[in-house]
């Protein structure tokens, strides 16, 4: 029987070891790689043609919607299952609307994700019991809220350079990441403030978190406190 291959991407490594050894004690699957940055799941993906990708949602420099919007707008024949600690609408529709086909919470049993990748792979999208009510409290929700956010207007690399801004990067740190000049990333800063009529980066970062594009525990100031002066 083909293996399935399978990437893991958690930017926690006894996440990512612990499924790892998990996975060895199963004879249908196979580990291609498993990394804790966002960027490089993304290549990763692209490049070892997994049939499954499990992947966090919260990490830094590249969160795991914005990675699973790029991997699948290049091969969307890849399966992507969110394994998760988040339950909020932000994070479980945001996640749906990027594309995954499963969403699991880490409170869930290794054998629900077994039974969720034979269900993905069937062509199907699993959800864990605990986040199917907010799906359906969203869809009931949906005719009330059919005008167009301004979060979708916002271009791939607007909402990359919004995470990096929420993360408390500056621009010269911000363009190095993503290979641009210095100047670009001011004039996105700049498109970003007028599409979303926000004044201030810390608006920017409050945005940023509602959306989940970050979360509180990545945005600057809450594990690095002011200094008193």
């Amino acid at each position: 029987m083909k293996k399935i291959k399978i990437i893991i991407a958690d930017d926690h490594k006894m996440v990512r070891h612990g499924l790892i050894n998990l996975f060895s004690m199963e004879k249908n699957f196979e580990i291609l790689a498993d990394t804790g940055s966002g960027q490089e799941v993304v290549q990763l993906a692209l490049t070892k043609y997994p049939d499954i990708v499990i992947i966090k949602i919260s990490m830094p420099g590249l969160n795991g919607m914005e990675a699973t919007r790029q991997i699948l707008s290049k091969n969307s024949k890849i399966k992507i299952i969110a394994l998760s600690v988040h339950t909020e609408k932000q994070y479980v529709m945001g996640m749906l609307d990027a594309g995954i086909s499963g969403y699991l919470l880490k409170s869930c049993s290794f054998q629900e994700l077994l039974t969720a990748i034979k269900v993905v792979l069937s062509g199907r999208v699993y959800l864990c019991h605990d986040v199917t009510g907010v799906v359906v409290e969203s869809a009931l929700a949906s005719e009330q809220n059919k005008i167009e956010s301004l979060f979708s207007l916002l271009s791939q690399r607007e909402r990359e350079i919004l995470q990096l801004i929420s993360e408390g990067h500056k621009n010269k740190n911000i363009a190095e990441k993503l290979n641009i000049s210095t100047k670009t990333v001011q004039v996105h800063r700049t498109h970003l403030k007028k599409k979303l009529n926000i004044d201030s980066t810390a608006e920017l970062t409050k945005y940023a978190i509602s959306k989940g594009l970050t979360s509180i525990d990545l945005s600057p100031g809450y594990h690095r406190p002011k200094k008193k002066i």
